[in-house]
């Protein structure tokens, strides 16, 4: 049976969608808002899914054998096939695969702290999608009907779950109406961010700047010492919340605009409310038709808008033998990730070091492509290859186990990542960098970069903040709202 699938006459803004469904439990939006051509010419970004309300969860407390047997179950009782003339996501299980999963596949020791716990997994099972293809500037709202399988009663359900969205859709009108935040941020039992920085004010950090940079020291002193490669360090940024998370969000999208941004909200037992907003422009993995891809990210330079000095920062980066190296270690790294679940021979390098340019920086990327083994499934896909090993370096294993012991905190959904899993055995996975978690009136911004036997420590301290900079002008932007928002309180009283 196909799905029922209206194509809307009138293309909504993802905004005004995303405020139609925010009430609904499960929010979650995969936007492409920014569409770019890669260092190949192909194009990236070309669609974007807002799902919520979904028919079951898969909700994972914390890390255990074999994590990934719920999901797997709901890919095979509700498998369906593609439809080539829909955008690529047409129902299936989406939502937040954690950094700490790393814990269900590895030995690798807990944080020190964890001052914003979420799942491990926390996933939606969505019957229903609202899909643009900003291509042809087309949308849809496709419906399932599951969990019905009987298919009389699952063509009704599928009709009634679309005439539901379809009505929120055209009772929205485009009226965006912010939710009120906390007064007051509460009170977390334990945390290490407690030293000042420079930024907006009451930013602080679990890193000083010497603290930090002694520590990158530490990473090339295990890699002198022959333990790793590579090793991604990352220090994590803490402020009071100044307007909601939608909100937030779109200031972010505005500010730093990127392929594979996203904005989950959820609320599961025994966690605190929690929404993700993420403007990552790196993918972590893509299946189409068994074709899978990944393309990691190393090397960047911050773009400032003059000409010339953006000419001589792409120069430099496009000749560096520092990030070279190591985007070349990832590459390595995900072709041996690859090739545990891919066909003989398929694995492939299309893509190798090629610059390409964001909203605020500019990145070394290349692209890992190879053919799904037909025994492996998405899940046995996602086992291989996470967390991805551009955020974590290399060799991986060893690489995480460094990271527990040299930063203080959990990463949390940072370095994790947010996507799909198909119904129809396609998918599409992010990996969570310039990515905020918000949660008890606090907003959490972790920033990091890649350590390899060349590093300047001065060097990476300055990368975190150049990587965190279109984060905090979305911090900026909500506060200055909000300012105005109070002025034209106190004009009216």
């Amino acid at each position: 049976m196909k799905p029922v699938a209206h194509q809307l006459k009138t293309i909504p803004a993802v905004a005004d969608a995303l405020h139609a469904v925010r009430r609904l439990p499960g929010v979650l939006l995969l936007h492409s808002a920014r569409q770019i051509d890669t260092a190949k010419g192909q194009p990236l970004g070309r669609y974007s899914f807002l799902m919520a309300d979904p028919f079951d969860w898969v909700v994972l407390a914390t890390p255990e054998e074999n994590p990934l047997k719920k999901i797997k179950s709901f890919l095979q009782s509700f498998r369906t096939e593609a439809q080539p003339d829909l955008p690529p996501m047409q129902g299936g299980v989406a939502g937040l695969f954690s950094y700490d999963l790393n814990r269900a596949f590895e030995s690798i020791p807990a944080a020190k702290f964890e001052t914003f716990p979420i799942p491990t997994i926390v996933a939606g099972v969505y019957d229903t999608v609202i899909a643009w293809d900003h291509q042809t500037n087309k949308a849809w709202v496709v419906s399932q009907g599951f969990p019905e399988t009987a298919p009389q009663r699952r063509l009704e359900r599928a009709q009634q779950r679309a005439d539901f969205f379809l009505q929120l859709l055209q009772s929205s009108g485009g009226n965006r109406r912010a939710e009120p935040i906390l007064c007051q941020p509460e009170s977390l039992e334990s945390s290490s961010f407690r030293y000042s920085v420079a930024g907006p004010a009451g930013l602080t950090s679990n890193f000083s700047a010497d603290g930090f940079q002694s520590t990158v020291q530490k990473c090339v002193d295990y890699i002198y010492a022959g333990d790793v490669f590579q090793i991604n360090l990352a220090q994590q940024l803490r402020i009071a919340a100044n307007c909601d998370a939608i909100e937030l969000y779109l200031h972010l999208k505005a500010s730093n605009p990127a392929p594979f941004s996203a904005y989950f909200d959820f609320e599961v037992s025994g966690f605190h409310r929690t929404q993700i907003i993420s403007s990552s422009p790196e993918r972590l993995v893509s299946v189409n038709q068994g074709r899978i891809e990944t393309r990691p990210i190393k090397g960047t330079r911050p773009r400032t808008g003059q000409p010339m000095v953006d000419i001589w920062a792409r120069e430099k980066l496009a000749n560096s033998e520092k990030d070279i190296a190591e985007n070349t270690m990832i590459v390595d790294l995900m072709r041996n990730d690859f090739s545990r679940v891919c066909t003989n021979d398929s694995v492939v390098v299309p893509q190798l070091c090629e610059l390409e340019e964001y909203a605020s920086v500019m990145h070394l990327v290349s692209s890992v492509e190879g053919q799904l083994s037909p025994d492996c499934g998405l899940t046995d896909l996602l086992a291989a290859i996470f967390p991805g090993g551009s955020i974590t370096g290399a060799p991986k294993v060893r690489a995480m186990e460094i990271i527990a012991e040299l930063e203080p905190d959990s990463r949390g959904a940072y370095c994790g990542s947010l996507g799909y899993l198909g119904f129809d055995g396609n998918a599409d996975l992010n990996i969570l960098i310039r990515t905020v978690t918000a949660q008890r009136g606090w907003w959490q911004i972790p920033v990091g970069g890649g350590i390899v036997s060349q590093s300047n420590p001065k060097q990476e301290y300055d990368e975190t903040w150049a990587k965190a900079a279109g984060l905090l002008r979305a911090v900026a932007a909500g506060s200055t709202e909000v300012k105005s928002a109070q002025q034209q309180q106190q004009q009216q009283q």
